[in-house]
């Protein structure tokens, strides 16, 4: 499957290889980290020497204009835009080390949960399902 990630401030393309890359700070940490590109798949590359505590919180950036990606649906969820070969969607994930959470979400609404702790985030699922984004 082919999957293209953008910034939704920027559109600036956040997967030119592989993997997702955004600007991660948590502290005084800041270091640019790739995200599988498959929802629901957790893996994280970090630099070597960078330690990722579980539960804790951070920010992620656009790596082109730097804009915060958190959500303002949820202070715990960011948020990339996804393109497929045949739709555009906006996919919401957890900024919390270890928490597993992802939605994908389209025009029509809520099209996928993934991750064990998706529950976590129940209250914001009413606001998921009404998501309009404009490309």
């Amino acid at each position: 499957m082919s999957w293209t990630y953008s910034c939704p401030h920027c559109h600036a393309m956040l997967n030119p290889d592989e993997t997702i890359s955004l600007v991660a700070e948590h502290g005084s940490t800041r270091v640019l980290v790739g995200f599988h590109p498959e929802p629901g798949n957790y893996k994280v590359y970090v630099p070597p020497g960078v330690a990722i505590e579980e539960g804790s919180r951070w920010t992620f950036r656009c790596p082109v204009c730097h804009h915060d990606l958190e959500s303002e649906l949820a202070a715990e969820l960011c948020a990339v835009d996804l393109t497929s070969p045949r739709e555009t969607h906006r996919v919401f994930f957890s900024r919390i080390a270890g928490v597993h959470a992802t939605f994908v979400v389209s025009a029509e609404g809520l099209r996928e949960v993934h991750g064990e702790d998706a529950a976590r985030y129940d209250d914001a699922l009413p606001h998921l399902k009404y998501v309009l984004f404009r490309h």
